[in-house]
């Protein structure tokens, strides 16, 4: 049934509501744990990495279904980025540049949540706009929800600690005078490259912590009644036993992050959607229905 069309005011006094919704569930979460902890874990399959292409394919498919509904969506996506930009630049931060675009990694599996919605009421045969992302508000498994994401966000946090001291011990602690003597110390000497090398590394087990607990967390709370440490433990359990296909799929996360963002963040108006609505078809395609 098509819902009557309300004026602006009136639908984000609802979403306030949802919203106030999800932060009580999430205090009650924190409080009575026992309750959602040891649910059985769902059975998982086994995939290969050839499959990861019609991952990709249902995602840009959704993307194509929602049109400007979902870029209306991921909008604040290269917003955001070209924010986070302006403030490296303006407070003289910039070797924190690439650790706060790198982050999107991290966080993504949070940021993405509507879409997952989206992509679960199109399968459903359920015609969604944007405006259903906010569904996720009103999940029964808010509270799990935003207590995960708020995790993802500390992990953020501390990447972000960590990235700067490597940078303190390598080529700081000063800061650069410019854009060109950073990338030039970067690039042509041994405490840049000793910067770069590490910085990937860790910044390589960090992804892969977050990717591990929260690629199938998400999509699997919001889609059955499940707890959070189930939820967790059957996203690393997914990705110990598909190590080969899952490696693949963080390649795939990693390339299209950095892609999106070298044209200002752009490009995270195509590659956020499409990651989002893939990871919900890997979920279907990791975890038994």
């Amino acid at each position: 049934m098509t819902e009557a069309i309300r004026n602006p005011v009136e639908w984000s006094v609802d979403q306030m509501k949802n919203l106030g919704h999800a932060l009580g569930e999430a205090g009650h979460a924190i409080g009575h744990t026992k309750t959602t902890l040891h649910s059985p874990a769902p059975t998982l399959h086994r995939i290969r990495t050839s499959e990861l292409k019609d991952v990709i394919r249902k995602g840009f498919a959704d993307y194509g279904a929602y049109r400007t509904d979902v870029i209306a969506l991921c909008v604040f996506y290269p917003v955001v980025g070209l924010l986070l930009a302006r403030a490296v630049y303006g407070h003289a931060m910039l070797p924190l540049l690439f650790p706060l675009a790198s982050g999107f990694a991290l966080i993504g599996p949070f940021a993405a949540l509507g879409l997952y919605e989206m992509s679960r009421e199109r399968e459903r045969g359920v015609q969604a706009s944007w405006a259903n992302a906010f569904a996720v508000l009103k999940a029964p498994a808010i509270g799990p929800i935003l207590l995960l994401g708020l995790g993802l966000v500390l992990l953020f946090l501390v990447w972000l600690a960590v990235a700067w001291l490597l940078y303190a011990v390598t080529l700081g602690p000063a800061v650069p005078v410019s854009i060109g003597a950073f990338a030039r110390d970067l690039f042509t000497t041994g405490a840049g490259w000793a910067l770069i090398i590490v910085g990937c590394g860790v910044g390589f087990l960090f992804a892969l912590l977050a990717m591990s607990i929260s690629v199938i967390s998400f999509p699997l709370l919001l889609d059955k009644d499940v707890g959070l440490d189930t939820a967790v433990k059957t996203s690393i359990r997914a990705v110990r036993m598909n190590p080969g296909p899952m490696a693949a799929w963080g390649l795939i996360v990693a390339g299209g992050l950095v892609l999106g963002s070298i044209p200002l963040f752009l490009g995270l108006i195509v590659v956020m959607p499409v990651l989002g609505h893939a990871t919900w078809h890997l979920y279907r395609r990791l975890v038994a229905g």
